[in-house]
């Protein structure tokens, strides 16, 4: 039989290694970061004073659930609230403890949102962020425990609640225990609802399934970044489900804004200062 390096002529040791000699050198990932929207070659210095987002196109890089506390808490004020509280493996479902144990070592966290009270503006709050590295934000048992934790938390100290929301949707790993988060975690909120308190949920992208289906539509306000995907099925699955080829920009940011579903699109750079604004104008010293 006839292969493709029949009349190749094998290379030897020294044309590799003049090769390689010759070959380009690498940038260090931590000194330039590449634009996915216009393929521009961000220094790492620049892009983080501009808050992680694209000086040339504007494109909102993702960004962890760490440095979102960082951009949005004043500073040395952010108090971790059960910070070791970590999920399981309740339906023993295959290799998902080789997951969770995958997804602490890439992320540096123990679950996909990090919880906790501070100030922001100067005003006392509760702040959440969900974690895009381990596992896509995905909501399992801990998430939604945690997140519920946090409202009742609040609901006890009569604090506003700001979340910043990004998922691929609840964890199919842990089945119907998920699921049953976005119950638990709508239940906390609206209890905190009830008791006059303020909730700003923040989308940012993507923000999809289950979690859009519960606490991260269910905000008093409702801020997306700019060409967040947000939405419960992906576009690809609405497609193939209806057989019909979808709007342009359908469940971006500025699509849902028109139809209604969020009620503002804000700048990442803009974002704390509107954020302490809200939380300013809706403190309870302020109605009374």
């Amino acid at each position: 039989m006839l292969t493709r390096n029949l009349f190749r002529r094998p290379r030897n040791k020294l044309e590799d290694a003049g090769a390689n000699s010759m070959a380009r050198p690498e940038i260090p990932g931590q000194l330039y970061a590449s634009c996915p929207n216009c393929k521009a070659m961000n220094p790492a210095e620049e892009l983080s004073r501009h808050a992680d987002v694209c000086p040339k196109c504007q494109h909102h890089f993702r960004v962890s659930a760490r440095r979102r506390i960082a951009l949005t808490a004043d500073e040395n004020t952010f108090q971790e609230l059960w910070p070791t509280l970590r999920g399981v493996n309740p339906i023993a479902f295959p290799d998902y403890d080789k997951k969770l144990v995958s997804a602490r070592e890439q992320s540096n966290e123990v679950e996909a949102v990090v919880v906790g009270e501070c100030q922001i503006g100067g005003i006392p709050a509760c702040l959440f962020a969900m974690e895009p590295s381990f596992m896509m934000g995905s909501m399992g048992t801990a998430v939604g425990e945690k997140i519920a934790r946090l409202f009742e938390y609040a609901l006890e100290k009569s604090l506003p609640v700001v979340g910043f929301c990004v998922s691929g949707g609840a964890r199919m790993q842990e089945g119907i225990l998920s699921l049953m988060q976005m119950a638990k975690t709508t239940g906390a909120v609206k209890r905190h609802s009830d008791a006059g308190n303020l909730y700003v949920a923040v989308l940012t992208d993507p923000t999809t399934g289950g979690v859009t289906a519960s606490f991260a539509m269910e905000g008093d306000i409702t801020i997306s970044e700019p060409g967040a995907l947000i939405g419960f099925a992906g576009p690809r699955v609405i497609e193939q489900t209806i057989r019909q080829k979808l709007a342009e920009g359908f469940q971006r940011a500025e699509f849902v804004l028109e139809k209604g579903f969020v009620d503002m699109i804000c700048d990442r750079r803009d974002l704390t200062d509107r954020i302490a604004g809200l939380l300013k104008l809706h403190r309870r010293e302020a109605q009374e």
